[in-house]
């Protein structure tokens, strides 16, 4: 699996600070696990109602990172 790009982030999130998309860059996340953070931020509750385990590691990160400081989304460029 490759390294996600800026190019990856910006689509997957649309405009967001620099400072996001450098450490998202800086976790080495892959194009999956910003797929499955995205999802955890989209719809948490359709996930754990498919049994599907909490999001760990560097996708738990990732979520952290999209959501905010305030958990209202990514800093937007």
């Amino acid at each position: 699996m490759s390294a996600v790009t800026r190019t990856d982030i910006v689509a997957a999130l649309g405009p967001v600070d620099e400072l996001v998309i450098a450490e998202i860059i800086g976790l080495g996340a892959t194009c999956d696990e910003l797929a499955e953070a995205t999802a955890w931020i989209s719809n948490d509750e359709a996930l754990m109602n498919r049994g599907q385990p909490l999001a760990r590691g560097r996708v738990s990160r990732l979520v952290e990172i999209t959501r905010g400081p305030q958990g209202d989304g990514a800093r937007r460029a």
